[in-house]
C-alpha cells in the first residue's frame, strides 16, 4: 500500500530583474555577510582571550544591543531581526559540526560573495498572481517583488531564503513541509549493481556502460577563450566585471546541464530497477589523483539526486564498502 509521509522540500523561483528595487536585496545580503564576519571575529577573539565559546543566546543578545544602541551599527537594522538571528544560528551550527569532528572551522567570507539570508515567520508576505500571468508577487519588508511562478507551490511554508548566485541573479527559495504519497517500490523485481569509473560513468553488473557527456570538457575551449579576453581587462573596471559575470554564467550553464543529465539518468535507472547498489567512494582522494575530470562527472551529486528520485518512487539505493572488488566483478 502507498505510504503518506511528510518531507521537507525546497521550491526555487527566480526574481524578475529590476535594478530599482534589487539593490536593497543585494544590500541586505551584504549586511548578512558583515554580521557573519563580525560574529565570527567575536568568537575567535573570545576564545583566544578566555578559552571558551560564546553561547548562542549570549551572542544573539549582544548583536541585538549593537543593532539598537550603537550608531555605527545602525545600518544592521536594514536586515530583519529574525534574519539576523538565523545567521547566528547558522554560525552556531557550523561550530557544532566542528566540535563533533564533522567539518572544519567556520571561516570569514567576502561580503560581495555572501549568498543569502533567510526569513522565517515575519518580514515577508506572499501575494496572489494577477491577470492569469505566470508570476506572483511577494512583499519583502516594505517592497513588492515579482517572481517567475513556473510550478505550483505546495505544502506549509516554513522559511523563505533570498539567494544570489555568482551571476548576480536573485532567487526565492521556499522551504516547505509537504505530504507525499510514496508508492510501493516493487515494480520490476530487479536489483542492479553499478561501478563508477573515469572512462565509463557507470558500468552495470550486466556489462552495459553509461557514458557521461562531460559538459565542462566540451565547453572548455569556449571558456578558455572568454577567460583569456577577461584577463586582459583592467581589474576593477566595468569591462572586467562584465567579463567575470559572463564567465560565471557559463559555469552556471554547465552545472545546470550536468544536473539535468543526472536527473534524467536517475529516472531511467528507477524505471529499470527496484534496488540499486553503488560503492561508497573516497571522491576527495580521487580528485587529488585525477583532478578536474572527477569534478566534471559529478558522481557525488548524482548519488544525491538518485537518493531523492528513488525515495519519491519507492525504490532503494544501497551502498557497499569502498574496499569491495566491484570493478573486477562488474
Amino acid at each position: 500500500m502507498p505510504n503518506l509521509v511528510e518531507v521537507r522540500k525546497t521550491y526555487r523561483y527566480r526574481l524578475y530583474r529590476n535594478n530599482k528595487v534589487d539593490g536593497l536585496l543585494h544590500h541586505q545580503i551584504n549586511v548578512a555577510g558583515i554580521i557573519w564576519n563580525h560574529a565570527l571575529a567575536l568568537q575567535k577573539r573570545y576564545y583566544k582571550l578566555i578559552g571558551k565559546y560564546i553561547p548562542l543566546p549570549v551572542m544573539k543578545k549582544h548583536i541585538a544591543k549593537l543593532r539598537m544602541r550603537r550608531p555605527q551599527y545602525a545600518y544592521w537594522k536594514d536586515l530583519g531581526s529574525q534574519a539576523v538571528q538565523e545567521i547566528l544560528e547558522r554560525l552556531d551550527k557550523a561550530y557544532a559540526r566542528f566540535f563533533n569532528k564533522q567539518g572544519g572551522l567556520p571561516h570569514f567570507k567576502k561580503v560581495k560573495k555572501f549568498k543569502s539570508f533567510i526569513l522565517k515567520q515575519a518580514g515577508w508576505d506572499l501575494l496572489d498572481k494577477q491577470d492569469g500571468k505566470k508570476y506572483r508577487k511577494i512583499r519583502i519588508g516594505k517592497r513588492i517583488y515579482k517572481f517567475v511562478y513556473h510550478r505550483p507551490l505546495q505544502g506549509e511554508i516554513k522559511t523563505v531564503a533570498i539567494k544570489r548566485d555568482t551571476a548576480g541573479r536573485l532567487w526565492l527559495c521556499f522551504s516547505v513541509i509537504e505530504k507525499m504519497v510514496i508508492p510501493d517500490g516493487i515494480s520490476t523485481g530487479k536489483i542492479g549493481g553499478f561501478d563508477f569509473g573515469l572512462i565509463n560513468f557507470l558500468t552495470t553488473d550486466e556489462g552495459a556502460t553509461i557514458e557521461s557527456p562531460q559538459y565542462y570538457k566540451r565547453d572548455l575551449p569556449r571558456l578558455r577563450a572568454i577567460q583569456s579576453r577577461v584577463s586582459r581587462k583592467v581589474k576593477g573596471s566595468n569591462n572586467h566585471k562584465a567579463g567575470m559575470l559572463h564567465i560565471n554564467r557559463r559555469h552556471i550553464r554547465i552545472s545546470d546541464k550536468r544536473l539535468d543529465f543526472h536527473f534524467q539518468l536517475a529516472h531511467d535507472l528507477c524505471d529499470q530497477y527496484d534496488v540499486m547498489v553503488f560503492e561508497d567512494l573516497n571522491l576527495d582522494a580521487m580528485k587529488r589523483l585525477w583532478g578536474r575530470k572527477v569534478s566534471d562527472l559529478g558522481f557525488a551529486q548524482f548519488v544525491k539526486v538518485l537518493d531523492w528520485v528513488a525515495f519519491k518512487r519507492g525504490k532503494r539505493v544501497e551502498k557497499i564498502d569502498r574496499w569491495e572488488r566491484t570493478t573486477g566483478k562488474c
